[in-house]
């Protein structure tokens, strides 16, 4: 059985293959696909609107327990999304 985490975009819980874990590096909010980075960790879909609505909720910095503000311009274009792209329904 696979492990199960919960995306910080849309809350639901998820196999762990199916997330991208991202860890707060830098300053930045920095993808970890191969989920070896040293850290704390964190669980989001590699969708643009579990990103979008995780930088809304300002989720990173709470779930990745840092309190200074984190960029994600580097997340955003992993998974190719941008302010400007039309938010999906359904």
């Amino acid at each position: 059985m696979e492990p199960v985490r919960t995306c910080l975009g849309c809350r639901s819980r998820a196999d762990k293959s199916t997330l991208l874990r991202v860890v707060a590096l830098n300053g930045a909010v920095t993808p970890d696909p191969s989920a070896t980075l040293p850290g704390r960790g964190a669980w989001v879909h590699p969708l643009a609107e579990c990103i979008e609505k995780s930088v809304a909720r300002k989720a990173f910095g709470r779930a990745l327990r840092v309190s200074s503000p984190l960029a994600t311009e580097q997340i955003l274009a992993t998974v190719g999304a941008s302010s400007e792209a039309p938010q999906r329904t359904g």
